[in-house]
């Protein structure tokens, strides 16, 4: 009996991680995230072990899913700090420029936004689920894009990660 290269689970099969020749033994369920079958949630985290494997197919499939997961704030980290060799890498990106959308990150002066920006809050701004309020003035620093809303970002205040509107902060 077989496990899944990516989540261990019993009776996986060889799938061919297309284009190009790299076999991946997977499970159904993994395979079929692969075809774009994928739902968010913690079934996902075993992907944080199995994009560190020494065999290419495993790392394809991971850095794969993993891209198919821009919801989710530790598949963002992890891909952040993940290092493929340059061919995986190249194997891994092949067929996938469609993937996510390209999407710009505007601040409230319409400065462009990238990762890792650093940038102040405008107004003061109540959390919701929380009785914390963001206070005007505060710095908010390695923000986070999300990928597939121009209009929000992430970022860590007062040691909470919380979601921003693009249009309530400004660059430093």
């Amino acid at each position: 009996m077989s496990a899944c290269a990516l989540c261990a689970a019993p009776d996986a099969a060889p799938t061919p991680l297309t284009p190009g020749d790299d076999v991946a033994l997977l499970c159904p369920v993994c395979a079929a995230a692969l075809e774009g079958k994928i739902t968010p949630g913690p079934r996902w985290r075993c992907l944080g072990d199995a994009v560190w494997s020494e065999d290419p197919a495993t790392q394809i499939a991971a850095w794969r899913l993993l891209r198919a997961l821009p919801t989710e704030g530790w598949a963002a980290e992890l891909l952040d700090t993940v290092y493929l060799d340059p061919e995986v890498l190249k194997r891994a990106e092949a067929g996938r420029e469609d993937e996510i959308p390209k999407v710009e990150h505007r601040d409230s002066n319409g400065v462009l936004l990238a990762p890792g920006d650093t940038v102040v809050l405008i107004k003061d701004l109540p959390v919701k689920g929380s009785s914390m309020v963001a206070k005007r003035g505060t710095s908010v620093r390695g923000i986070r894009l999300i990928l597939d809303n121009a209009d929000q970002i992430e970022g860590r205040v007062n040691d909470q990660q919380i979601v921003i509107l693009c249009q309530y902060v400004k660059k430093t």
